[in-house]
């Protein structure tokens, strides 16, 4: 459920979903943390930028995410934010797992490992 002057805002591409993610709170779906910018030309009746923002889904919807939600380590994280052929403002959704610490450790030696390599072969073609 979006105000006027975000819709707008979106229309000219003021919107990062990158941080946000989506929770089940009360029986309701909520989008949480995504930032739209505000729509200069409504100073009066603005929006906030970070505001958590219901989203409308079906209650079939609802209870797929709500089940996936319940096993452990599962997030559901909007992936995409479109306007349909409509101009409806729509939001894919995923759900995800999260990394474990030794993963999140793997990935961070390899990143180190690929910048170490790079500096090699261009020391390498350097000299």
């Amino acid at each position: 459920m979006l105000f006027g002057s975000e819709v707008k805002s979106l229309r000219q591409g003021g919107a990062n979903i990158a941080e946000s993610y989506a929770s089940v709170e009360g029986g309701e779906l909520w989008l949480i943390n995504s930032y739209i910018a505000p729509y200069l030309q409504a100073k009066t009746w603005g929006h906030e930028e970070r505001r958590r923002r219901k989203l409308l889904v079906s209650r079939k919807e609802l209870s797929r995410l709500w089940n996936a939600v319940g096993r452990e380590g599962m997030t559901i994280v909007p992936m995409k934010m479109y306007f349909n052929d409509r101009g409806i403002v729509k939001l894919k959704l995923g759900i995800a797992k999260g990394k474990k610490l030794s993963d999140k450790r793997e990935t961070s030696a390899k990143r180190d490992w690929d910048r170490q390599k790079a500096r090699l072969m261009k020391q390498n073609s350097q000299g």
